[in-house]
């Protein structure tokens, strides 16, 4: 599946996650036995946040292997993250990278209004680096994907995937309507 057939479908999966009530992807006995013997072969890989109500495959109704979702809180991006996202596009072919933030982000709050101790200042630091001054929670959120958007375009081997076909895209979750919403990734 190439990167513009991939966004659709996640775009349309979104569209159909709107209307639904509790319907997601394939989660079949027959699908879990196909992936088992068959392997993983996701679509998209999605960068998001470990908010509990920012569930990707819900969100894109996707199923078993259909995603390679990575999840820390804030959407940050360190050498873990981009280890994965290089290994999901370099050993799986996955062409569509997503950083997916979202409305009301509680790590993007601590980075505006709070100066937080222990681990948790590592996530901060790094969104308060993506936002600079920003106060709209909104807006930073936006800044915080596109930071993340930059730490994965900075690697060598995602710069050579993107010029075999990979595309990187970032978009917002809006977790009171259920909509996400491309904010930034070349016109695919």
């Amino acid at each position: 599946m190439d990167r513009k057939e991939a966004l659709q479908k996640l775009v349309s999966g979104n569209e159909r996650y709107i209307n639904e009530t509790c319907k997601i992807g394939d989660i079949s006995p027959e699908i879990r036995k196909d992936t088992t013997e068959n392997g993983q072969h996701p679509f998209a890989i999605v960068i998001t946040c470990s908010d509990a109500r920012v569930i990707p495959e819900a969100i894109f109704s996707c199923g078993i292997g259909e995603l390679f979702v990575i999840r820390v809180a804030g959407n940050v991006i360190d050498n873990h993250q981009l280890g994965s996202v290089e290994y999901a596009a370099d050993h799986l072919g996955v062409k569509l990278v997503m950083v997916l933030g979202h409305t009301h982000c509680g790590a993007v709050d601590a980075a505006i209004n709070h100066d937080p101790a222990g681990y948790i200042r590592f996530l901060t630091d790094e969104i308060k680096e993506a936002i600079g001054d920003e106060k709209d929670p909104f807006k930073a959120s936006c800044l915080n994907v596109r930071r993340s958007i930059s730490r994965i375009e900075s690697s060598l081997a995602i710069q050579k995937d993107e010029a075999e076909g990979l595309a990187v895209v970032g978009a917002i979750y809006d977790i009171e309507t259920g909509r996400v919403d491309i904010i930034d990734g070349e016109a695919l």
